[in-house]
């Protein structure tokens, strides 16, 4: 459990042989896990040339951004420019979709199956762009003057499992863009009710993680604990409504979901905010739902599956049936229909 990791790595640290379980695939794509007992540094370096090379080729790109974001209602002034700041170095952990491109926004080491994470760089962003179950063990792997600069980019409930390993003021990200695939241009989550984007970044690599997203011609916005921790929730909200509605009523994407059931869509929007604010305190900006459904419109061919329990659903689902009846009902009929992946408790 999480609770071990602080222990696993003081074992580490006293060249104790800890073999470790990792996951390197980040959060779209299959997960895959490997031991490691001796790992290797990686070398890999975007080098300037290369950089240039991208920024031509994202360039290339950004007549065609412009028309997309404008058919949804933003304007060319909305749109970032390339190059309009600069990148710092980072060190990214996973080499998969988002992995693989965030290496493209500026000097990078990124680090594969089997790599360390270097003691020096100290004070420069770890990216991690793996599934959430890989981060025990990214943890007990991570040297100890390096564990400050962790930034976490997952999905999900993160709170307890950063609290229990002394992590809860790590930098964190919500990413509101997709790629479909390896070296496929990403998608923006930029909608006409938010035309500044959706990503959001907080903590002290948080200009660093948005420089790095504006090289790519992505919009992220920089904001405090405070501002970050609604928007973290209306995130977890989204995944666990539309994923969870669309796998019970069998749509084949988060896009059928919302439009053929609308109506437990908004009802079970609502009463998984009103349950973050009984259990967290949080009180939400207004237009909530208009956020999310207009996200949805951007992403609306996203397949609907209900994974990653543990990190996801399970925050509602042990406030019990009282606090989120809805929501406890539709899980149980996945698991009747037999769509779970995992034992429902």
């Amino acid at each position: 459990t999480s609770s071990n990791a602080e222990t696993l790595r003081k074992a580490k640290s006293m060249n104790l042989l800890v073999p470790t379980l990792l996951f390197t695939l980040d959060a779209f794509s299959s997960a895959s896990a490997w031991l490691t007992t001796s790992p290797s540094v990686a070398t890999r370096v975007v080098k300037p040339s290369l950089e240039r090379s991208m920024a031509s080729k994202s360039a290339q790109k950004i007549a065609s951004r412009s028309k997309w974001t404008a058919s949804r209602g933003v304007t060319n002034d909305d749109v970032i420019s390339e190059g309009q700041k600069e990148t710092g170095f980072c060190t990214i952990i996973g080499n998969g979709r988002i992995g693989s491109l965030l290496a493209k926004g500026g000097e990078s080491l990124v680090l594969k199956r089997g790599d360390s994470i270097p003691k020096d760089n100290e004070g420069t962003p770890i990216l991690i762009a793996t599934r959430n179950d890989s981060l025990e063990g990214i943890i007990v792997d991570c040297p100890e003057n390096r564990l400050k600069d962790l930034v976490f980019l997952q999905n999900g409930y993160l709170d307890n499992f950063l609290r229990e390993n002394g992590l809860s003021n790590n930098s964190q990200a919500l990413l509101f863009f997709s790629v479909a695939s390896m070296d496929a241009e990403p998608v923006d989550g930029i909608t006409s009710v938010n035309p500044e984007g959706l990503t959001a970044v907080t903590g002290v690599h948080a200009e660093a993680f948005a420089n790095r997203l504006l090289a790519l011609n992505l919009k992220c916005n920089v904001v405090n604990n405070e501002d970050y921790r609604p928007a973290m929730f209306e995130k977890l909200i989204w995944i666990c409504t539309y994923m969870l509605v669309g796998s019970a009523k069998e749509c084949t994407s988060v896009g059928q979901a919302g439009a053929d059931h609308s109506d437990i869509v908004k009802k079970l929007v609502e009463e998984l905010k009103a349950a973050v604010t009984s259990n967290e305190g949080i009180v939400f900006p207004d237009g909530t739902m208009d956020r999310l459904a207009a996200y949805t419109d951007v992403v609306k061919d996203f397949p609907c599956a209900v994974k990653e329990f543990k990190w996801r659903n399970e925050y509602f689902y042990n406030m019990g049936d009282d606090a989120c009846p809805l929501h406890n009902r539709l899980l149980k009929e996945c698991k009747e229909k037999s769509l779970l992946g995992f034992n429902l408790p």
